[in-house]
């Protein structure tokens, strides 16, 4: 397998594939190695994460620029990618001692009862390409504090990110029999699929995530999907300052070159404030610098897959074959690299691919609409449902929009953001099950009920 620096081209590195061989052997390693994991207290696993997250800091330098060069993150926004990863490390440090304890619930009377939290056991963790800290943080240390063992397959786009989580992890003091990486495309995923694992964690697209659950749902054991979004912004004719919500909705479009999940993908602003919002947009995205991702000045890097610059353009053709105009981009700079200009387009609708398929790019169409009613008719016209934003100087009024809202995270005033103190979890294509809070960390145990009579 060929690690590919998108940016230019090149051949960072080759790895060898697990094979089906090696992922079973893998996984009888951490089989056995997990009995003795959980025989550990909270505390100890605890001590162990707090070490890994330590070393994250002092190695991060090495860190941010293997992840730039192999997905083509800028290299700032790489630094805040682990950042963000040592954040929610933190909130796990510093929460999952209380949530794993043993709850007292009736401690009166001749029956006390009591809930115990026990280790699912072996957990895959098939981890997604475009945030390999963050996402890969929200499955691997909750299920390693939970007493299980972890087969951790990173994506193959980001393969020498994971080798480093697992390099540290060790270090940390993590036992191998405790975690196992398994390298390789979609085959070796497929092998993680055939184990008798005792829990499936997935990150990536709906179709893939579709076909996971069909495929392990009659193994009757826990399996969570964060899938993919299509997630609206809606800006309201009564904000304070409408180059500021322009450029918020402009980042939230174009951050982390427009891949992620919960980046703003279809803009929907009131007529009464549309065309200075639209010309504030484009303004601001005429500014942005596409280039080198290890270049501090930098603000738009390449996309990590090839075949997502051709994906992209096709949205674009036929959003302008249905009458959609580009204000800006819409193009392939010359040269080496997986770049496409950050685009924005006006008089766009919902019968185009651009406002109902996922775009996962700097690339968003911006659409006029008369009143809130329309805009939560559109917003709601989807088959996603991860996160909705709504920017306006009333809450109230906002507030009745985001009730209105089936996803499962709603912003005012703000976008793009994940906090590890809120339950991260999608509806409908989006996803199934929660990382992040306290109901992440009992994600990967389960409850035991105890009826104690004396």
């Amino acid at each position: 397998m060929q690690i590919i620096n998108p940016a230019t081209e090149e051949v960072i590195k080759e790895i060898a594939d697990d094979t089906e061989a090696s992922v079973k052997e893998k996984y009888q390693r951490v089989k056995k190695g997990q009995l003795s994991w959980a025989k550990t207290s909270v505390t100890e696993r605890v001590q162990c994460i707090q070490k890994f997250y330590d070393l994250l800091d002092k190695e991060k330098d090495d860190l941010a620029k293997t992840l730039t060069n192999e997905v083509g993150k800028p290299l700032q926004q790489s630094y805040n990618e682990i950042n963000g990863a040592r954040t929610r490390i933190k909130f796990f440090i510093d929460h999952s001692e209380k949530w794993l304890a043993d709850e007292w619930v009736v401690t009166e009377g001749a029956t006390r009862e009591k809930i115990a939290y026990e280790p699912l056991g072996v957990i895959g963790n098939i981890s997604a390409w475009n945030y390999p800290f963050l996402v890969g943080m929200n499955v691997i240390i909750p299920a390693l504090i939970g007493g299980n063992s972890v087969l951790y397959k990173p994506s193959e786009y980001a393969t020498l990110t994971g080798m480093h989580i697992q390099r540290l992890l060790y270090k940390a003091g993590i036992a191998e029999d405790s975690f196992q990486l398994v390298a390789g495309k979609g085959n070796v995923g497929e092998y993680l699929l055939q184990l008798p694992l005792d829990g499936y964690f997935f990150t990536g697209s709906y179709r893939t995530g579709k076909y996971i659950a069909e495929k392990v749902a009659g193994k009757m054991v826990p399996f969570q999907l964060e899938l993919g979004g299509k997630d609206p912004m809606y800006i309201m004719d009564d904000v304070d300052d409408v180059e500021k919500a322009a450029a918020a909705a402009l980042e939230g479009v174009v951050y982390n070159n427009g891949q992620s999940c919960c980046a703003v993908e279809r803009i929907y602003v009131h007529e009464k404030i549309f065309d200075p919002f639209v010309k504030s947009y484009a303004e601001q995205a005429k500014k942005l610098k596409v280039g080198n991702p290890l270049d501090a000045s930098t603000e738009i890097g390449p996309l990590s897959r090839k075949p997502q610059v051709e994906f992209l353009l096709g949205q674009i053709k036929d959003a302008v074959d249905k009458g959609a105009k580009i204000l800006y981009g819409g193009k392939v700079p010359n040269g080496k690299g997986y770049f496409i200009e950050p685009t924005v387009l006006v008089n766009v609708n919902h019968q185009m691919k651009l406002m109902t398929e996922e775009s996962f790019g700097p690339v968003v169409g911006i659409q006029k609409v008369k009143d809130d009613k329309e805009a939560v008719d559109l917003m709601q016209d989807t088959e996603y449902g991860l996160t909705a934003a709504i920017y306006s100087k009333d809450y109230k009024r906002a507030e009745a929009v985001m009730k209105e809202m089936n996803t499962g995270t709603v912003y005012w005033n703000c976008c793009d953001r994940v906090s590890p103190h809120l339950p991260w979890s999608g509806r409908k294509h989006s996803g199934i099950g929660t990382t992040l809070s306290y109901q992440g960390i009992r994600a990967f145990v389960h409850p035991k009920a105890y009826h104690i009579r004396d």
